[in-house]
């Protein structure tokens, strides 16, 4: 076995480890928050083998580990990254310790359960983004629901936490349940869970002939990947959760598990109804982005504000991907990646406002720039990157996922749609604009003898900086994470050109079956 073989199960099991570490030591407060950061930080550091040792340019999976796991029904131990997943796992590695370090002070009870669900909640994440056995990946799709769920319920800000939690379970749960179904379907037709011969089926055509049927199923994936996402109108769990939720959760909360699932699993294995589909979705896309934008529009509370534009911006990565162009789908990518480093950093700012002043509500707040100047440095930074400043990493995603929507062929009349979309991005950039001047510069709130000189400190700083140069570095070299990106862009829209999906890491040890097939199928290009 070589690190290659072996890197995937080390990054998705090290954090289990140490969960299981912190439930046995002592509740001790600062032994939990150090071995949190030490075990995150490691995970990181794994993660960073990833893009050192990726081979770009190469469609397929890498890193692979693919060995039996149980024999009837035939499900594999199969992990693996592409283009698609690369990034997010290291996403996934970034975020977390600066989630740590920016609950360090905000979670003042219970820290041990906390620690020990956030680490497994992290496990339960990059299993989804590297699993590629159906099987295995339902089962950490269903993982990462339950510490989520505990997570706003035991550590909610509010009394009505426990309705928040009980909300989310319910929109989680029983979609996840009708994707079962379509999983189990899957498997009756096709003998197997393994989503490389699945592709291969798909793009050959032979999972099933009967279109009914298949149908059917992709909606049973597709509706349960779009209300984790979620997409207008399925969001009603979104504002709830996003306002209870510790801001560590959050910051793993919304977008990247369904808008990566409908990626690699509705795109998959049914792409011909994917596209088919595609003007519901690119329609709803537009329609999202426009009314998260006016519902944030006219928010007094800080959080919620953010979580219609969460919305907003989740729905530009839905416009994208379902354009079906490679600019589309690349801009889709990259701006999910965006969206945990922006939205991230935005409610880490959040949380830490609200330890000053315990208060989310705009009408509490104003005229605390004097007092704050870091705070509101990273702020003005922050929105600048979540409206999409040229030159940031907004812009990137944001202008890619447009382009698409324009070129797409799978809608009529795609300037509407398109121009529809762009009003999101001038009442973006007028609610967050106004968000700092009522909060930082305005007179002053309800709470003036409040107002502390307590700036940001060193810890909040050590967390917030890397994102902020990140915000810079990915808006200027984003052909750097490019290189990834795009050859699965180009894969999904010339879907049977991509592939022969045999990997490309000698390791593999399956062979599967089927040669690649001519690049037909239409798609836009």
């Amino acid at each position: 076995m070589t690190i290659d073989s072996s890197i995937l199960s080390l990054i998705v099991f090290f954090p289990t480890v140490g969960a299981i570490l912190l439930a046995l030591l002592p509740a001790n407060p600062t032994l939990q928050k150090w071995g949190a950061l030490v075990v995150t930080l490691l995970t990181f550091l794994f993660t960073l083998h990833l893009p050192a040792h990726y081979q770009y340019g190469l469609a397929g999976y890498q890193f692979e580990v693919n060995v039996p796991w149980i024999a009837s029904p035939a499900i594999r131990y199969h992990l693996g990254v592409d283009g698609l997943s690369m990034w997010l796992v290291v996403l996934s590695g970034f975020l977390a310790p600066l989630g740590v370090l920016i609950s360090w002070r905000a979670i003042d009870r219970r820290e041990k359960l906390f620690y020990t669900l956030f680490l497994l909640q992290q496990t339960a994440m990059i299993g989804v983004f590297v699993a590629l056995d159906l099987f295995l990946y339902y089962g950490f799709w269903e993982w990462s629901l339950v510490p989520m769920t505990i997570l706003i319920a035991t550590f909610g800000r509010t009394d009505k936490r426990a309705k928040a939690a009980l909300k989310y379970f319910l929109y989680a749960f029983i979609p996840s349940a009708i994707l079962l179904v379509g999983m189990l379907w899957v498997y009756a037709q096709t003998g197997t869970f393994d989503l490389p011969m699945l592709q291969q089926m798909a793009a050959s055509h032979s999972i099933s002939s009967n279109q009914s049927a298949l149908w059917l199923a992709s909606l049973a994936f597709l509706v349960a990947f779009a209300v984790k996402v979620p997409v207008f109108p399925l969001h009603g769990w979104l504002s709830d959760a996003i306002f209870e939720a510790p801001t560590a959760a959050v910051m793993v909360l919304a977008g990247k598990l369904g808008l990566y699932s409908i990626l690699r699993f509705s795109f998959g294995i049914f792409p011909e109804q994917s596209r088919q589909i595609a003007p519901l979705m690119i329609a709803l896309g537009a329609i999202g982005i426009a009314y998260g934008a006016l519902v944030a529009l006219v928010q007094n509370d800080l959080k919620r504000l953010a979580a219609y534009s969460t919305l907003g911006h989740l729905s530009f990565i839905t416009l994208g991907i379902f354009s079906f162009t490679v600019a589309g789908i690349d801009g889709g990518v990259y701006q999910i990646i965006n969206h945990g480093i922006s939205g991230g950093a935005l409610f880490m700012l959040l949380g830490a406002l609200y330890e000053r002043y315990g208060t989310y509500d705009m009408r509490e707040l104003g005229g605390v720039a004097q007092k704050l100047p870091w705070m509101v440095t990273l702020f003005v930074i922050t929105a600048l990157s979540n409206i999409g400043l040229p030159g940031l990493n907004g812009f990137v995603g944001e202008f890619l996922t447009l382009s698409g929507s324009l070129q797409t062929i799978y809608i009529a009349h795609p300037m509407v749609w398109t121009t529809i979309a762009t009003t999101g991005v001038i009442f973006g950039a007028g609610y967050m604009l106004w968000a700092i001047q009522r909060v930082f510069y305005g007179g002053m709130g309800r709470r003036p003898d409040e107002v502390s000189g307590w700036d940001l400190d060193a810890r909040e700083q050590i967390a917030l900086w890397p994102m902020a140069i990140l915000f810079v570095v990915m808006g200027v070299a984003s052909p750097y994470w490019m290189r990834a990106i795009d050859s699965f862009g180009a894969s999904t829209t010339n879907r049977p050109a991509v592939v022969d999906l045999r990997v490309v890491d000698p390791h593999s040890s399956i062979d599967l079956p089927g040669t690649p097939v001519s690049s037909t199928q239409g798609g836009a290009h």
